[in-house]
């Protein structure tokens, strides 16, 4: 029935009153209306999830939870998308977190992380793929090739050698140590091959040794010219420093591509010298750590906290008639880089626990240590 009802102290003719309660006259009272309601007593929704913003924990639009109910502390999503998920990196991009990702990088074919892939492909097998229709026309069946499918077989390099264990090369087992993320030969190379089988020039007299441009190797004091300041032996004599100090080689047998160190294993680069410094405390200090502790003259030996076993194995010299030198009181190791028409070389002395970084002619005869790939 209409009648005259009175709303809001007006009179007019209308079937009910509006809802008070009903702000935006959409003839229900919903969750907007109840918040306009609520704005009149200084409360508001700033970010639109339905809870004030009085007992909202989070109203930031940028977080992953911000409509969460019941209402959460702020999240945001992680490297990885996931919300509160707590991935820093992912710098692969192959959706698994950097700290527990098993391997950074990709897979070769042999299943090692970042490798080298095999040392050779071949071909396995060879599956021709057919496919026919028949032809009712000329009752014919045409055979016709659709694909195929080839198997290849890979050999792949021995699995790096776990550090510590003997390397052994060319008939004798090197001692290695782990420093850091590095694995080390814990003693100078001895090899008289490459990692061919070919051999390494040796036995040079001192002249040949002087003009050499090929790779050579020597032992410290098989020639005429020489001089021992080794206080437990006499390092002329070529029997007692082969068994210490390993042998001496030219720089042009360190960058030969035969390799002068095993599979899996290379000569250190410059830079790589510098991480086993660093990493020792700095060039000012780390040749305490890596020089042995006998074998140098005076009051030079070190500690060999790192396991390095630096002997100064002194060096054969190119530009004073191949003369061999310095045993007692110097160790010199060539590094793979070049400079110029030089090369890289680090040193130990018997007075200075300093490691010395420099380079000089790649004639010289220094000694080797081979680093781990």
């Amino acid at each position: 029935m209409v009648g005259l009802v009175m709303c809001t102290g007006m009179l007019s003719a209308q079937v009910t009153c509006p809802n008070p309660f009903d702000g935006n006259s959409d003839g229900v009272v919903g969750i907007g209306d109840l918040l306009d309601l609520l704005g009149l007593f200084g409360d508001f929704d700033a970010d639109g999830d339905g809870t004030w913003d009085s007992l909202d924990l989070c109203t930031d639009f940028e977080a992953c939870n911000y409509d969460a109910s019941p209402s959460e502390t702020c999240a945001y999503l992680d490297f990885l998308g996931v919300c509160n998920g707590g991935c820093t990196g992912d710098s692969d991009g192959d959706g698994i977190c950097d700290d527990i990702d098993t391997c950074i990088g990709v897979f070769d074919e042999c299943g090692v992380c970042n490798g080298p892939g095999p040392t050779e492909v071949n071909i396995a097998s060879i599956s021709v793929l057919y496919d026919s229709v028949y032809a009712g026309q000329v009752d014919t069946w045409f055979v016709f090739e659709v694909g195929a499918d080839t198997t290849f077989a890979y050999t792949c390099p021995p699995p790096p050698l776990p550090c510590g264990e003997l390397m052994a090369f060319d008939g004798y087992g090197y001692a290695t140590v782990q420093i850091g993320d590095q694995c080390w030969f814990a003693e100078n190379l001895r090899a008289l091959h490459y990692d061919n089988g070919d051999a390494i020039p040796s036995g040079l007299t001192d002249s040949q040794w002087n003009s050499a441009s090929f790779g050579a190797t020597a032992i410290y004091g098989e020639d005429t010219g020489c001089s021992s300041e080794s206080p437990d032996f006499d390092a002329c004599d070529p029997v007692e420093s082969l068994a210490a100090y390993g042998r001496l080689y030219n720089w042009y047998a360190v960058n030969d591509d035969r390799s002068l160190c095993p599979a899996g294993w290379h000569v250190p680069t410059h830079s790589e010298w510098t991480a086993l410094t660093s990493h020792l405390g700095g060039t000012s200090s780390s040749g305490e750590a890596l020089k042995s502790s006998t074998g140098w003259k005076g009051s030079g030996n070190g500690l060999n906290t790192s396991g390095f076993s630096g002997f100064p194995g002194g060096f054969r010299n190119s530009s004073s008639g191949g003369y061999f030198s310095l045993a007692g009181e110097r160790g010199k190791w060539w590094a793979s880089t070049p400079y110029s028409s030089l090369a890289y070389y680090r040193e130990l002395k018997w007075t200075t626990n300093s490691v010395f970084s420099s380079y000089t002619s790649r004639k010289q005869g220094h000694s080797v240590r081979c680093i781990q790939d």
